[in-house]
């Protein structure tokens, strides 16, 4: 039985723990690195916007996102939660945990920068998807 049961996926929002950091980071092919002033300092002059950090209505826009995809692709979401700076997702799925990964960051992503352009707040989005049977 070489397939896992499930995945325990964790990233960080946007810009929250940046290559150098002070707690340490993670080099993809290095592993654990040390704290590294210069490098952070390189790594925050390539920003392109500023650090997100979710708010409780963002939060909530993640887990629906998240728990809505689980459901379109049919795989098995044990837990989610989003913090103002890092999301735990626990699944099962049959794709690499890489591109789950990647498919949750892209389409949270895409859902609150909808809903930042609409103005749109969690509850009206909760209350819209209610009314066209998506919840």
């Amino acid at each position: 039985m070489d397939d896992p049961l499930a995945y325990f996926l964790t990233w960080t929002t946007y810009g929250t723990w940046l290559p150098g950091d002070e707690r340490g980071w993670y080099d993809y092919h290095q592993g654990l690195q040390l704290a590294d002033l210069q490098c952070w300092f390189e790594a925050a002059e390539r920003m392109t916007d500023e650090a997100v950090r979710l708010d409780a209505s963002q939060r909530a826009v993640v887990e629906a996102t998240i728990t809505r995809h689980c459901q379109i692709r049919g795989w098995k979401l044990h837990a989610v939660n989003a913090r103002s700076n890092h999301v735990h997702v626990v699944l099962t799925s049959e794709k690499h945990p890489d591109d789950v990964r990647e498919q949750f960051k892209a389409w949270c992503t895409r859902q609150l920068k909808q809903n930042d352009r609409s103005g749109r707040t969690d509850d009206d989005g909760d209350r819209a998807r209610a009314r066209e049977g998506l919840s």
